[in-house]
C-alpha cells in the first residue's frame, strides 16, 4: 500500500527552477531515498508533501490524505526534520522539546529521553548558542519522540560528526525494521546507499530516474583492477580487445570493464600473464549517480 504518493507534482519559479512533472510512490515500511545536490529540487517537493506549498498542477498525500487541503491531520502522524532549522533563540533545547512535546499531546517522554542519551545531546543549553550538529540533534530528537508512522527527513545528518551519522543510519534501519515509512532526501551518497530500498534521483527539478541499490551493486558489467609483475606483460596486455578505464604505466595497472558473459573468457586471458594483484571494484551509488550529472545545480 502507498503510504506516500506524489502525482505530476510541478511548482514552476521561473527559468529551470521547481520541479516538473515528478512523481513517485512510497510503499508502507520502505525507506525511499532522494537524491540530488542542493538545488535540485528536493526541498521544493518536501515543502509539497508536508502541505507548506500548494501545486500549480498535480498532487501530493500522505496516508490517503491530501497534503494540501489536510495538512492538520498528516502533521499528527508524521515526523519531519527539516533541512535547514530554525529554532527560537530565546528557549533553551529542553524548553523546545518540552514544547513540541505538549503540542503533540506526548505524556510518555521515553523515546525522547532515549534520543537524548543516544544522541549526546545536552539539552540545557541556549537554542542560540549552539553548534549546528547540537541543533540538528535537537530536531531529531523533536521529529523522531512522537513515535510516528510516516518520516520525513531532509538533509538528516547535515552537521553531525562521522559518529553521530553512523548512530543515525543505526536508528533509521530500526525504525524501518518497525515498520515505518521514510522519506530521506539527501546528497550523501553513503547515508542513502546504507538506509534505502530505492532511491529517486531528481536533476533540475526533474525526476531521472528510480533505482533499487541492489540493482546497482549486481550490475552486469565488472570493473577490475589489475597490476601486472613486469612492464613487459602491462605493454602485451594492452594490446588486449578491453574495456581500458585507466592505464597507469608507471604502477603496471589497469582498470577495465568486463561484461558478464565475457568473465570466463576474461579469466582465461589472464592466465597468460603474471599478475601481482587483482580485484573487483564494486559498483556504487556516487558512479551510478554520475550518470546522470555533469556537476551542475539548479536553484530550488
Amino acid at each position: 500500500m502507498s503510504i506516500l504518493k506524489v502525482e505530476h507534482l510541478t511548482k514552476d519559479y521561473g527559468p529551470n527552477k521547481g520541479v516538473f512533472d515528478v512523481s513517485f510512490e512510497i510503499e508502507a515500511g520502505e525507506v525511499f531515498g532522494f537524491l540530488g545536490p542542493n538545488g535540485a529540487g528536493k526541498t521544493t517537493t518536501i515543502r509539497h508533501i508536508l502541505g507548506f506549498s500548494k501545486p500549480q498542477i498535480g498532487s501530493t498525500t500522505v496516508l490517503g490524505m491530501n497534503s494540501w487541503t489536510e495538512q492538520d491531520k498528516i502533521q499528527r502522524q508524521l515526523g519531519y526534520l527539516p533541512g535547514e532549522i530554525a529554532f527560537p533563540d530565546d528557549m533553551t533545547g529542553a524548553q523546545l522539546i518540552k514544547q513540541v512535546a505538549e503540542m503533540r499531546g506526548i505524556k510518555d517522554m521515553s523515546k525522547a529521553d532515549m534520543l537524548i542519551k543516544r544522541f549526546e545531546l545536552d539539552p540545557s543549553g541556549g537554542l542560540k548558542r549552539m553548534s549546528k550538529g547540537m541543533k540538528q540533534k535537537t530536531g531529531i530528537v523533536c521529529a523522531f519522540m512522537h513515535d510516528p508512522d510516516v518520516l520525513v527527513l531532509d538533509e538528516p545528518t547535515n552537521g553531525l560528526d562521522p559518529l553521530m551519522q553512523s548512530i543515525f543510519i543505526d536508528l533509521i534501519q530500526e525504525e524501518k525494521n518497525a515498520g515505518k515509512t521514510i522519506l530521506l532526501s539527501s546528497h550523501m551518497f553513503e547515508e542513502v546507499e546504507d538506509t534505502c530500498d530505492r532511491i529517486g534521483i531528481i536533476k533540475q527539478g526533474k525526476l531521472v530516474t528510480i533505482v533499487d541499490p541492489e540493482d546497482i551493486r549486481h550490475a552486469d558489467d565488472k570493473i577490475f583492477k589489475i597490476e601486472l609483475c613486469t612492464s613487459e606483460d602491462y605493454q602485451k596486455i594492452l594490446q588486449e580487445e578491453l574495456f581500458f578505464i585507466l592505464k597507469e604505466p608507471d604502477k603496471k595497472q589497469v582498470r577495465v570493464k568486463v561484461c558478464d558473459e565475457d568473465i570466463n573468457r576474461f579469466i582465461e586471458m589472464l592466465t597468460h600473464y603474471a599478475v601481482k594483484y587483482m580485484s573487483e571494484d564494486k559498483h556504487t551509488l556516487e558512479e551510478y549517480f554520475m550518470k546522470y550529472y555533469d556537476g551542475g545545480n539548479s536553484n530550488d
